[in-house]
């Protein structure tokens, strides 16, 4: 479902830009961070106690400043970038994030991979070679960009943003919430991408020759994004950032396909193959669960010391017999024991 929600944001986007000449991937982004805002935000606002809108900004508002700044630049960078480099350099640049996203996992959320995981991993990225292979033989390498380095710089800074969002995301979904993150990205998201969307894209926007089809691919766009924001943390609650950015290497895949039909792409059996190998990685990755490293135990030897002498203490009482001293007129002392 996530990579179906990925497949309608690039079709649209290439839709806009294709056939009506439209390049407005801020004014896209800050769409979809308002749907964010008025829905995940506006719950936020009704909570009451350690839970509402005014504690998490009291308490994280910096935190949550920094992981909108990565959201937004990670969706701004990669579009980006496609009018530097090639296709190709974004396909297989862009998995870049995945190694990224692993080492941040394990340093920040303490996940230990096994051998199974990295060779999951490398099938996943062979699979997305020989996607590109069918792109080259396809002849959808048409352009070679106008300056390639500065597409590619973009591509790995916005595949390491991206890692860093993810990351972020999966702790706060399992340790908080998912509307606490969602609400937050929205709300900073917002303010973000509107800040930046009034400093580069407003000549674009007034470009934009407005009609009935131009708006409904703007609101399918903003739907998508939308629906790959509410359930792509439900999604890691339950699995991992990993497996979910390994999952999502098809939606390629599913645009390929859209893309024989609105954009009349040559096929190639090489992409069936392709996503064959991507889904065996995949099920392969998540056929082994990942598990967490333990924090070391200190030993508290003061206050257990205590408890077993108490307990010692005890056991001599129950174990040492009574004595009872009676003294009779006779002065004759009678002792017994109980």
């Amino acid at each position: 479902m996530l990579s179906l929600f990925i497949c309608g944001t690039a079709v649209t986007s290439q839709y806009l830009a294709e056939q009506y000449q439209v390049n407005t991937p801020m004014f896209q982004s800050f769409i979809n961070y308002s749907l964010l805002l008025l829905v995940y935000t506006t719950m936020l606002a009704f909570r009451t106690g350690s839970d509402s809108l005014w504690q998490i900004l009291k308490q994280r508002w910096w935190k949550y400043i920094f992981l909108g700044l990565a959201d937004v630049e990670a969706n701004y960078m990669i579009v980006k970038a496609y009018q530097y480099t090639t296709l190709t350099s974004v396909q297989l640049l862009d998995c870049f994030g995945i190694p990224v996203l692993m080492a941040l996992s394990w340093f920040v959320l303490r996940a230990r991979y096994r051998l199974i995981h990295f060779l999951a991993v490398a099938i996943c990225l062979l699979g997305v070679g020989t996607m590109v292979g069918a792109d080259i033989l396809a002849g959808r390498q048409d352009s070679e960009g106008s300056d390639v380095v500065i597409g590619d710089v973009l591509v790995l800074l916005g595949a390491s943003l991206y890692a860093i969002s993810n990351v972020s995301e999966e702790y706060i979904v399992k340790n908080l919430s998912r509307v606490e993150f969602l609400g937050m990205v929205g709300l900073f998201g917002t303010i973000i991408s509107g800040l930046q969307l009034a400093i580069v894209e407003h000549k674009e926007i007034m470009r934009i020759p407005w009609n009935w089809k131009i708006v409904l691919l703007f609101v399918v766009f903003a739907l998508c994004m939308f629906g790959l924001y509410s359930f792509m943390p439900v999604v890691i609650k339950v699995t991992s950032a990993t497996s979910v950015n390994l999952g999502i290497l098809t939606a390629d895949l599913y645009s390929l396909f859209f893309g024989l039909f609105l954009f009349f792409y040559k096929f190639s059996g090489l992409y069936i193959l392709s996503f064959v190998i991507i889904m065996v990685g995949f099920i392969l990755y998540c056929s082994t669960p990942t598990r967490t490293a333990e924090p070391t135990a200190l030993p508290q030897p003061s206050s257990t010391g205590l408890d077993n002498a108490a307990l010692k203490l005890e056991e001599n009482d129950t174990e040492t017999p009574a004595v009872t001293v009676q003294f009779t007129r006779g002065e004759t002392v009678v002792v017994s024991t109980d």
